[in-house]
């Protein structure tokens, strides 16, 4: 029995999310009926995580076990000629039989795009905020969620996780022309989270709450407490890293 991982990219423009689920479009539904095609196995995928709907990535890792014996580059020519063109396979490697591209994975990356003015070319990968932000202060607040914290409150209400403890190694915000950029990396995240904090540092950028206020948010442990979860779309899977 081999153990295949796959580093994908996505555009989540036109899926329901990653996670498999019937009647809709999602990134797991077609990957795995590439894979069964292709191998004439029942295959199932595990991912390095669960993008919702809207959300792009450009890197992610995904495995399944096969008995397959077409060597890696079948896999990648095949797959790419299976799948609809807004999956796309970088990468294919044989890897340890213990390898779980989940709970394997030390860190994962996120990246959102903030378009400062309307866009024609890229709106579906940025989200347009007009509004002025301080971007100093915003990256000044940036400090109080290094390390590992309890994030309750940017956890979408009632999502099913044994604890809300996130382990945050860099969190920056920088300007890139017309786009401003929010650059994550954590051991793990939960669902919303990315989206929740962007919506939490633009209420700081543009004078609504303080710098200390976000400390009382993070303290409160209650999702009412932060900002909005701004749209899926500006949101990408950077990398997982193992």
């Amino acid at each position: 029995m081999r153990n295949i991982k796959l580093e994908i990219e996505y555009d989540g423009t036109d899926f329901c999310g990653w996670q498999i689920q019937p009647d809709v479009r999602t990134i797991q539904g077609e990957v795995e009926a590439a894979l069964t095609q292709l191998t004439q196995e029942n295959i199932r995928i595990t991912a390095a995580g669960r993008t919702d709907s809207g959300v792009h990535a450009l890197s992610q890792v995904i495995n399944f076990k096969t008995e397959s014996l077409h060597p890696e580059y079948v896999f990648r020519v095949g797959l790419n000629g299976l799948l609809p063109k807004d999956i796309r396979v970088i990468k294919v490697e044989d890897v340890n039989e213990n390898f779980n591209s989940r709970y394997s994975a030390r860190l994962r990356k996120y990246r959102y795009y903030i378009s400062t003015r309307p866009i024609a070319i890229g709106r579906q990968y940025a989200w347009c905020y007009k509004e002025p932000l301080n971007l100093k202060k915003m990256q000044k607040a940036c400090s109080l969620i290094i390390g590992n914290h309890d994030f309750k409150s940017f956890c979408q209400a009632g999502a099913d996780v044994n604890h809300y403890l996130c382990d945050i190694i860099e969190a920056k915000w920088y300007k890139d022309n017309d786009k401003l950029i929010f650059d994550i990396t954590a051991n793990r995240f939960l669902h919303n989270m990315v989206r929740i904090l962007v919506g939490t540092f633009l209420k700081i950028g543009n004078g609504l709450i303080s710098i200390d206020d976000l400390q009382n948010i993070l303290n409160t442990k209650n999702r009412v407490n932060a900002g909005p979860t701004v749209p899926p779309h500006g949101l990408f899977l950077v990398k997982v890293i193992y």
